[in-house]
C-alpha cells in the first residue's frame, strides 16, 4: 500500500544541506564506468525508487508496532492495580501511575518532581533513606513496610523497591 506521491520540490530542501551534498559530489573522484544507456539508467533509478519505497513501508510498519507496544506498556503501567512510582537517583518522583496517585491522595502534578520523603511520615525518613540508598547501591530488589501519608491520614504500605 503506497501513498500518493507529491512532486519533488527542490525548495523543500535545506539550502545548506543541498550545497553540502553538491560539494561532496563535486569532490568525489569520478569513476571510469562503462557508458550506460539512458534506458538502463532509468530502469536502475526505478528499481532504486521501489527499494526505497519498500524500506519506507517497513519503517512505517516498525514505527506502528513500536507505538502499539508503547501504548500497551502505558496501559499496563497506568491501570495496574498497584501503585507504581519511578524515582530519580535523588529520590524525586519522576512518574506515578493512577493507582499511586489514588493511594497517596495527591494530584499527579503535585507529586511529580517532588521528593518521595514528602510521602513518608517524618519519624520514618531515616529508615526510608537508608533503604533507598541500600537498594541503589546493591541493585537488588528489597521490600520495605512503611507508613505513608494520604493527605492528613496515614496508611501502611509495602514498598517493593527495584533499581
Amino acid at each position: 500500500m503506497t501513498m500518493p506521491k507529491k512532486p519533488f520540490d527542490k525548495k523543500q530542501l535545506d539550502p545548506d544541506l543541498r550545497k553540502t551534498a553538491e560539494g561532496l559530489i563535486a569532490k568525489t573522484p569520478k569513476a571510469k564506468a562503462p557508458a550506460l544507456s539512458a534506458e538502463h539508467l532509468l530502469q536502475e533509478l526505478r528499481v532504486h525508487q521501489v527499494e526505497l519505497e519498500m524500506q519506507n513501508e517497513a519503517l512505517r510498519q516498525a514505527q506502528y508496532e513500536l507505538e502499539a507496544s508503547r501504548d500497551r506498556y502505558v496501559n499496563l503501567y497506568e491501570f495496574a492495580p498497584v501503585g507504581y512510582l519511578t524515582l530519580s537517583n535523588e529520590g524525586m518522583i519522576e512518574e506515578v501511575n493512577l493507582t499511586g496517585v489514588a493511594l497517596l491522595g495527591v494530584e499527579r502534578a503535585k507529586l511529580l518532581r517532588q521528593g518521595f520523603t514528602a510521602c513518608v511520615m517524618p519519624e520514618y525518613y531515616g529508615r526510608w533513606l537508608e533503604h533507598f540508598t541500600r537498594v541503589k547501591e546493591s541493585g537488588k530488589p528489597e521490600p520495605l513496610e512503611l507508613p505513608l501519608r494520604r493527605g492528613a491520614a496515614v496508611f501502611h504500605a509495602q514498598l517493593d523497591c527495584v533499581r
